[in-house]
């Protein structure tokens, strides 16, 4: 073995490469044979087996986007064997050498075992093999990382989490090997390598392990997939139901904030049965539901492949397999995804996770013609059956475009714990990403009906996601930041209520856990008014917050529209801020704006203190509108006033000596001493600016005014009146949300009739 002293460099460019074609390809292989023919004695089993390593060698060369796989890969594994092998001893957080250099080891070592077993050449399973026994040789004596920060440290890595990846990983290049190994050298790994590994990272590590969580599905799968390949029904028992009788410290927290508690359920089917709606929507959020398909996945088609009794494609009416489609439905036009709770942005379908998903869920989901546009985008499939699957689909042109409509995904095991309703117009011309969930486990953030809007692919009005630099180690080693806790989850972050200058359940994931926003309707069926309204009563005591938003394309607007109504009861007056975090330049405001010679900070805590306050005004008018560009469209807000409102312009970035937070701009309506009250707004992109014509077309708003006609328990009714003096009235029932109730409601005069929870209408001149 190589000195575990010396850090040796990897060139810059081989390595980001590596990452992104190794780390989008790197995945394993699933063929699809008759379950009955495989045997403790078969390898490769696990996901390539026999029958399909046979298939996919007949179809070499006949196959383009495959065979681009292949050779991509090859060549980029060829070169980890040219530089030779290290495995230095652990010191790193994420982003330095040690980490990075594992990381790209358990990577290489499953596509060089792939590689020995589609082109059988030997130099493959000799690198697999004495990479292994450098492991092997290391690991015996190997003491937890010296890096304390984890709630669980690994030994190859400074958390269990990443230790877990290793093996996942690892698992499927032993497989590959296993016959290639001799039975001496099978036993030695196995005693001294494997099984210790996965003894440690569930038995000496259940607070990690005996949960459920995204960090306890890589375990296991991780303890699963070995099991299954070394034969081991106690580690396969082991990572279906977990740990029995595991000691845990129920007060222990994890390193995201949450607490080590789930009542007992633990292992890789309560990890599919709770976290999962039966839409398929994850309850951390897409950014984690990202993460976490990976190690679903692909112990799934290992399942499939070696233990068919359980039927896991099957399992909760085959959850697996609804929430990919779920996924990818929870990104925007680019298929970036929504940055709901901790979630990176610009993390998108093109990673090698969704790959992995999309691939897996075509093969064993009904061949979806869909899934194969969103893999021809991706460009790359796994070196497997199921990539093979993918990549002949697509060779025979029966790719359909996949179409992301309006949806509401549900959250919680039952669909009963609240949701995310997505509004869309047009091929995503518009859309609207509504978030009344559940807390989200340790990476929820406060936000209980906050909203985040797109235009296609840019980000309008933005949810701030999480406060990290992943894998930079310069950036508090690649970890989650102080400042994700202190800002970025705090209720001031995101486009919703906050009361009093307190966070929704005051910042306690305690409490925060323990509640749900609660769906009054979702309403799609006219695609030209489209309605999502939701109630919060626990995110502060004694008030409740019901919060509607329409999507409206009207005749007499140059695109669609958004209107927000935000209608509070409480049993106190308190003071009610609710902030707009717009992306781009202000424009122009319809109210004076004085500007501070000297910044102050706008709070104490809550995510407050770190903001500016950059501006104030007051209103001058029944309407305040903020006129703004960003990625050379235009928009304004147009909201209903008090007079004595306030209004504040603040941005990111106070108690941040070291500049972890973005410096994003916000708007923000302050209304004081108020206790039942209404909030409405109306979101209107319009017009163009080219830098290159120097040319601004339609940079006007085309809305009068706003105006609340009629407003009690039962009913508020609205207009909005465009610069040419037509109207368009908007009524809500405030109590009964069915769809067959019959309404009626005189307003100035004029009695309004319709049946169900809103009407509609436009009373134009």
């Amino acid at each position: 073995m190589k000195s575990n002293n010396k850090s040796r460099s990897i060139p810059i460019i081989a390595f980001l490469f590596m990452f992104m074609i190794i780390g989008c390809k790197a995945q394993a292989t699933t063929v699809h044979v008759d379950k009955k023919t495989v045997s403790a004695g078969d390898h490769p089993k696990l996901i390539l087996t026999k029958a399909g390593v046979e298939s996919i060698r007949q179809e070499l060369g006949k196959v383009p986007l495959f065979d681009t796989s292949l050779k991509n890969v090859k060549e980029d594994v060829d070169k980890e064997i040219a530089q030779g092998i290290d495995t230095p001893i652990p010191k790193d957080f994420s982003g330095g050498y040690t980490h990075l250099r594992h990381k790209q080891n358990f990577l290489t070592l499953k596509m060089a075992g792939i590689l020995y077993q589609l082109l059988e050449d030997e130099k493959y399973a000799v690198y697999v093999r004495d990479m292994l026994f450098q492991y092997e040789a290391m690991y015996k004596d190997l003491p937890v990382h010296p890096k304390e920060r984890s709630y669980a440290r690994g030994k190859l890595f400074w958390q269990c989490l990443n230790d877990s990846n290793w093996l996942v990983y690892v698992s499927q290049a032993y497989d590959c090997v296993y016959d290639y190994l001799s039975q001496k050298e099978r036993e030695q790994l196995e005693k001294n390598l494997f099984r210790p590994f996965a003894d440690f990272i569930s038995i000496e590590n259940p607070q990690f392990y005996n949960r459920v969580h995204n960090h306890s599905t890589w375990g296991n799968a991780a303890v699963g997939m070995i099991g299954l390949v070394m034969n081991d029904d106690e580690l396969i028992q082991r990572a279906l139901y977990g740990i029995k009788d595991a000691k845990i410290d129920i007060q222990a927290k994890d390193n995201d904030g949450g607490l080590i508690y789930t009542e007992g359920k633990a292992g890789f089917l309560a990890n599919v049965d709770d976290p999962f709606s039966p839409e398929g929507y994850y309850t951390e959020g897409p950014y984690y539901q990202r993460y976490a398909m990976y190690p679903f996945l692909i112990f799934a088609q290992g399942l499939h492949n070696v233990r068919p009794d359980i039927k896991i494609f099957e399992y909760k009416d085959s959850v697996l397999l609804k929430s990919v489609n779920a996924l990818i439905n929870l990104s925007d036009a680019d298929g970036e995804f929504f940055p709901l709770n901790d979630g990176q942005k610009g993390m998108s379908y093109y990673s090698r996770e969704v790959i992995t998903a999309v691939d897996i869920s075509y093969k064993f989901g009904g061949k979806n013609p869909q899934l194969l546009s969103i893999a021809e985008k991706q460009g790359h499939v796994l070196l497997d059956d199921s990539g093979l699957a993918v990549a002949i689909g697509i060779r025979e042109g029966k790719a359909k475009p996949f179409v992301k409509k309006s949806i509401n995904l549900t959250d919680g095991s039952d669909g009963k714990q609240g949701g995310v309703g997505i509004l869309r117009y047009g091929n995503e011309d518009l859309t609207l990403v509504f978030k009344y969930a559940a807390q989200g486990l340790s990476h929820g953030h406060y936000d209980k009906l906050s909203f985040s809007m797109f235009e296609k692919g840019d980000e309008l009005l933005q949810d701030y996601g999480l406060a990290r630099f992943v894998n930079i180690g310069q950036k508090g080693g690649g970890n989650y930041l102080k400042e994700n806790q202190s800002y970025a989850k705090q209720s001031i972050a995101h486009n919703t209520l906050i009361q009093n200058e307190v966070s929704h359940f005051k910042g306690e994931y305690e409490i925060g856990s323990k509640h749900h926003s609660e769906l009054y309707f979702f309403d799609t069926a006219n695609s030209e008014v489209q309605v999502v309204s939701t109630i919060e009563k626990n995110a502060y005591p004694g008030t409740e917050i019901h919060r509607t938003m329409a999507m409206i394309k009207s005749a007499n607007f140059e695109k669609p529209f958004v209107l927000d109504i935000m209608k509070i009861k409480s049993d106190s007056e308190n003071q009610y801020d609710l902030p707009f975090h717009f992306m781009g330049q202000m424009i122009e405001v319809n109210f004076e704006n004085t500007a501070p010679a000297t910044l102050n900070v706008l709070g104490k805590d809550n995510g407050y203190q770190h903001l500016w306050l950059e501006g104030q005004g007051k209103p001058v008018s029944d309407n305040a509108k903020l006129l703004w560009l960003n990625a050379g469209k235009f928009y304004t807000l147009t909201s209903t006033v008090n007079k004595t409102d306030e209004f504040l312009f603040t941005r990111i970035g106070a108690n941040d000596p070291d500049f972890n937070l973005r410096r994003d701009a916000a708007f923000i309506i302050r209304r004081k001493k108020s206790k039942n009250t209404i909030f409405v707004s109306v979101i209107e992109p319009h017009g163009s600016y080219s830098t290159v014509s120097e040319l601004a077309l339609n940079s006007n708003s085309n809305i009068a005014e706003v105006k609340v006609r009629y407003d009690d328990e039962n009913y508020t009714a609205l207009t909005i009146e465009d610069v040419e003096g037509n109207l368009q009235l908007f009524i809500l029932s405030n109590e009964d949300a069915s769809q067959t109730k019959e309404h009626k409601l005189k307003i100035d005069d004029k009695e309004y009739r319709w049946t169900g929870p809103y009407h509609y209408s436009n009373l134009n001149k």
